[in-house]
């Protein structure tokens, strides 16, 4: 078995060489360079651009503005459609490519300048002047909502760009036989995804054969291939989109952004190639936002610890415009999963989408998710305080049961679920019991720990079609495959997926080597090219091994059992007496009569002696759309050291123990949890996007926006149990987003629990040392 073993990711060592090829490597003759002039104001009415002095500027190519292209090309659009939401209509909500009468959000394009090479842009791009009226701007929900406040869009009153309400159950009955109700309003600090590489494209347009090539840091091609043939109304099948290495995604790159639309028509309109690489500061200003969101929150629960039921509202902060799936990442990937691992039985709650002077914001890892289990795991030990319960024993009371398709009060059937399972091994692996003695001990001593527990669940594997479609969604979520096995024995596997870090090229291959018997290293892995790959859909909200994995097999066991045709024909048998066994068909009753994959491959494609109606070649594609979602779902627990002094944290154990299902790559599904906590960890204590209230970014650069050093990560025991799903032929679910679930709850849990004895009750993050500071000495946080 293959499946299952520890193996290395097998594209490090080229990576670590430095030897991957990312969009900035690529080279092409005649390539110009781009640079966007930038909105330097949140909301204003652009009154001129000048352009003229930049257009003389040595090596300057060309200027272009928003009036230059606003009846040339369409307007970029949101993709989810939230239905029964009252969500702004598209001209509302679409952006133009560049700003032509208002700009509405610090670094929105305003003017793009071409030149021979990207000092020269960079310098003729500070000889545009534009002229604004500046407008008030709002940059914060809670400001944004508020009557007489600033509007985004005078179409949008209140700045409310969609209202979702969910409700099912009895609610009324529910509070009023509640023993208590526990209510606290509840802000997630906003953050950015900051992968490793930012974002880059480079457009080349060939107009002898009216063919447009991007080179692009996306996460999925054929989407981005859909967008250009829609706003620049290219025909699709003259697009070809390369994503070739891509230095992290985190769901910065799956958004459809402006600047690869325009440089792709700047290429265009100069008939040669066009490259545009986005700084760090651009980064922070330009590429998508996450979290920021504010919810008020009422538990009904029972003096003996039962929580019967949820209701409440939140709100969303969406930026300027709603972007690519962020409607639907404020909304149902968030408020579905609301009420996680808990039997509860009544459920009331409405979710806003609001319009702010900023960023866009949008699927920052977990997508929602993460807002959802903040959001209920906060809750959840603010009800065991309320009650004098210990918060593990309060979750235990309330755990759904075992088993498959376990339906939920917001109508989603979990594939399947097991926390006692989970438990047993959490309570294997952690003495719970030890942790709290050793606290109480430490709080005698004058020191202070906290301990943070968290039951989480994920809503992930994208798919199946129908249901995303019907909850708005303007895409499929199948996805492709096709093994092709060469006359030599070796194996080219081509998925509709994309693996931008997370091993996808090795977890392919080993499933490719189960099923077939082959050597990982005798197959390769390709993606990224929508000329060479089937249709997909991409990789986000970790679906690449559940939904994309899922695919390739089924597309080898065809390959296999086309094989198994052939072999039959070369042992002069029938199919049905030949077993297949680690890369060898043989007879049933002899197996000493066989013959390998190797030879059945090379028969199949000199196609001397092949069976009647049997095709040449040793090739299949399979498409996979899922029944239903996967479901992850684990313990995590972290325990913390504050010292009251300084508001210092001092990590002393973080401990996960998850459930995704099948394990496919043991050493890669830790990594993967590993670095999802370290991300829960970087939001919840160090990063922090901050705008001023005329919104002004402030925290524009790594000398204010801080990220989680490796010295400040505290040592991970990562533990895994197994309860297959139902809903892939792999039995995997999703592994990517767990970590960033959990972990910044988790911390966030001990940290409030580590300052309990001062009079905390709740805390906003950030967690940083002043703000613990100044709670445990109440001040204004």
């Amino acid at each position: 078995m293959v499946i299952g073993q520890p193996l290395r990711r097998f594209e490090d060592d080229r990576l670590i060489r430095g030897l991957g090829q990312y969009v900035e490597d690529i080279k092409l003759p005649r390539m110009a360079y781009a640079v966007f002039v930038r909105s330097q104001v949140a909301h204003g009415r652009i009154k001129s651009i000048n352009t003229e002095e930049a257009k003389k500027a040595e090596g300057v190519i060309a200027v272009i503005t928003g009036q230059d292209i606003k009846d040339k090309v369409g307007k970029n659009f949101t993709a989810w459609i939230v239905p029964n939401s009252n969500q702004v209509s598209a001209e509302v909500s679409s952006r133009p490519l560049l700003a032509v009468d208002k700009v509405r959000y610090v670094g929105e394009p305003v003017a793009l300048v071409i030149a021979d090479s990207r000092e020269r842009a960079f310098d003729a791009a500070e000889l545009v002047e534009v002229e604004y009226e500046e407008l008030p701007a709002v940059a914060s929900v809670e400001k944004a909502i508020q009557e007489g406040a600033p509007l985004v869009h005078e179409e949008a009153p209140g700045n409310i760009a969609l209202r979702w309400h969910v409700k099912s159950g009895d609610v009324e009955r529910v509070f009023s036989e509640a023993d208590r109700i526990v209510k606290q309003r509840i802000y997630i600090n906003r953050a950015a995804p900051v992968p490793m590489e930012p974002r880059a494209c480079i457009a080349d347009y060939n107009p002898a054969t009216g063919r447009l090539t991007l080179w692009v840091t996306s996460q999925n091609p054929h989407i981005h291939r859909f967008y250009l043939a829609v706003v620049l109304g290219i025909p699709e099948h003259k697009i070809r989109v390369i994503a070739p290495d891509v230095g992290g995604g985190f769901g910065a790159k799956i958004d459809i952004y402006n600047e690869e639309l325009v440089v792709s028509y700047a290429s265009i309109l100069l008939k040669r190639p066009v490259k545009w690489v986005e700084t760090r500061s651009e980064h922070f200003v330009a590429s998508l936002h996450g979290r920021d969101f504010l919810a008020e929150l009422e538990f009904a629960v029972k003096n003996d610890g039962r929580v019967l039921g949820i209701r409440g509202k939140s709100y969303a902060n969406m930026g300027a415009y709603l972007g690519t799936v962020a409607p639907g990442v404020a909304t149902v990937l968030h408020g579905l999963i609301l009420p996680g691992p808990y039997r509860i039985e009544a459920f009331d709650y409405v979710m806003h989408g609001v319009f702010t002077n900023t960023m866009l914001l949008d699927a920052d890892r977990g997508a929602g998710r993460p807002e959802a289990i903040f959001l209920l795991e906060r809750m959840m030990d603010l009800v065991a305080d309320e009650l004098g319960m210990d918060p593990l024993e309060l979750r235990k009371k309330n755990y759904l049961p075992a088993g498959e398709n376990v339906q939920t009060v917001t109508g989603l059937s979990y594939d399947s679920i097991d926390f006692g399972k989970v438990l047993k091994k959490f309570e294997e692996v952690v003495d719970y019991k030890a942790l709290r003695d050793m606290q109480k001990k430490a709080r005698e001593e004058g020191r202070y720990i906290g301990i943070g527990i968290v039951s989480s669940i994920d809503i992930c594997g994208f798919a199946p079609s129908p249901v995303v479609g019907a909850v708005g969604l303007q895409a499929g979520q199948w996805e492709s495959a096709v093994v092709r096995v060469h006359p030599t024995g070796k194996v080219t596997v081509l998925s509709g997926a994309h693996s931008h870090g997370q091993g996808g090229d090795t977890t392919y291959a080993q499933i490719v080597a189960d099923v077939l018997g082959v050597p990982v290293d005798a197959i390769e892995v390709l993606h990224g090219d929508t000329d060479m790959i089937p249709m997909g859909w991409g990789t986000y909200g970790s679906r690449g091994t559940s939904t994309g994995g899922s695919a390739v097999y089924k597309a080898a066991e065809k390959v296999r059992e086309k094989g198994r045709l052939i072999a039959a024909h070369m042992l002069g048998t029938r199919p049905e007496d030949v077993e297949f066994s680690e890369g060898i068909y043989y007879l049933k009753t002899d197996p000493s009569k066989k013959v390998s994959i190797q030879d059945v491959a090379l028969q199949a494609n000199v196609a001397w002696n092949l069976p009647p109606g049997v095709e040449p070649g040793l090739e299949a594609e399979a498409f996979f759309d899922p029944p239903n979602f996967t479901f992850p779902f684990g313990i995590h627990c972290c325990v913390v050291e504050v010292m009251p002094d300084t508001g210092e944290v001092k990590f002393l154990k973080y401990v996960a123990v998850d459930d995704a299902g099948r394990i496919i790559n043991p050493l890669l599904a830790e990594a993967q949890i590993q670095g999802g906590i370290v991300h829960g960890i970087g939001h919840a204590m160090y990063e922090n996007i901050v705008y001023t209230e005329d919104g002004q970014l402030l925290t524009g650069s790594f000398n204010e926006y801080a990220l989680p050093k490796a010295h400040l990560i505290p040592k991970m025991e990562t533990y895994f149990t197994e309860t297959p799903s139902p809903a892939n032929p792999l039995g995997a679910k999703g592994i990517g987003e767990e970590g960033a679930i959990a972990g910044q709850i988790a911390v966030a849990n001990a940290i409030i629990d580590a300052i309990k004895p001062f009079g905390v009750k709740h805390l906003d993050g950030p967690y940083t040392p002043s703000r613990i500071w100044r709670a445990i000495n109440k001040l204004e946080v």
